[in-house]
């Protein structure tokens, strides 16, 4: 894909901070917000995820979402300005979980009516779509942010990514399924809840409007896993191969390898396995092996994933 975008703003609300620059900041520097919740588990202790602090333990499900992600919209939207706003195309290209128990297809089609309420009658023509779901889902913004561009318009691409695994009906689910890290379960997750936003623009349409750039987004793509991690083999990194190759295939490597990957790892073990597969398949991209891991920090984010790593990488890009 040879069209690029580039990043104007970021926003970001997470266990560990409230702005983009608050969380990836303890990102940096490890810190964790891993605590108990007033939850059983079937021994009848309390589980250990990682929540927003402001929020009401209360709040379940899509009430947790749409206050985390309206921060992250709003945070973005007042690093733009109006006048960024009122100026372009206004797209928003929203990452939202997949169904599971707590979160329905009800509930999906219920937060994109609650975007655009939130800019009924303030922006004009303002598109919100549902354009990606699950772990990958911004990524895949992402992606047809790119494609939608090629037009040449004066487009302003928000892609926001929200999610909350904080529902008794998806602990039971996670339980049941033994994925949720407690005693005597190995490789189970933690789970976490999150929410970002990125805003894209082409470089003519950001120097049109007077801002400055963050990052270059140089090409995304997405790919679908047919091997799935309860498949009779589990994963062998398939669909994440073909992502990789094809996001990397405008790049001159090795030269242009990844200096840095932030990834959704999170303590599953077939994540881990399946990494591995990728990495021994196409050594030329990555300049190192290593990776960083934010759910040590803010448990695994779902649908926020994407867009979180997208913070994270242009935060450190800031600080040189």
């Amino acid at each position: 894909m040879s069209t690029s975008l580039e990043v104007v703003a970021v926003g970001a609300r997470t266990p560990v901070g409230y702005t983009a620059e608050s969380s990836a900041a303890a990102v940096r520097a490890g810190i964790s917000r891993y605590a108990e919740y007033p939850f059983a588990d079937a021994r009848g202790e309390p589980v250990v995820i990682a929540s927003d602090g402001n929020l009401d333990p209360a709040l379940e499900g899509r009430n947790r979402l749409l206050p985390l992600l309206e921060s992250a919209l709003g945070e973005v939207e007042a690093k733009l300005g109006p006048d960024a706003l009122l100026r372009s195309r206004l797209s928003v290209l929203l990452s939202c979980p997949e169904a599971r128990p707590g979160f329905s297809e009800e509930d999906a089609a219920w937060l994109v009516d609650a975007v655009e309420a939130r800019y009924r009658g303030r922006h004009t023509g303002t598109r919100v779509v549902l354009a990606g779901r699950g772990h990958a889902g911004a990524l895949r913004a992402v992606e047809q942010a790119l494609r939608e561009c090629a037009d040449g318009g004066d487009h302003l691409f928000l892609v926001a990514g929200a999610d909350s695994y904080l529902h008794t009906e998806t602990f039971l689910w996670l339980e049941q399924a033994r994925r949720f890290a407690q005693p005597g379960v190995r490789g189970g997750f933690t789970p976490g809840e999150g929410a970002a936003c990125l805003a894209l623009m082409s470089a003519g349409t950001r120097r049109r409007l007077g801002l400055s750039g963050l990052a270059v987004v140089r090409g995304a793509h997405t790919a679908r896993e047919r091997q799935l991690r309860d498949s009779s083999t589990g994963s062998l990194g398939v669909g994440m191969t073909q992502a990789v190759e094809g996001v990397v295939s405008g790049l001159k490597l090795p030269d242009e390898g990844a200096d840095d990957l932030y990834t959704d790892l999170n303590g599953e073990r077939y994540r881990s396995e399946e990494w591995g597969f990728v990495v021994l398949r196409t050594p030329s991209v990555w300049k190192s092996a290593d990776y960083r891991a934010p759910s040590t920090c803010w448990g695994d984010v779902g649908a926020a994933s994407g867009a979180l790593g997208g913070v994270l990488a242009v935060r450190a890009f800031a600080r040189g």
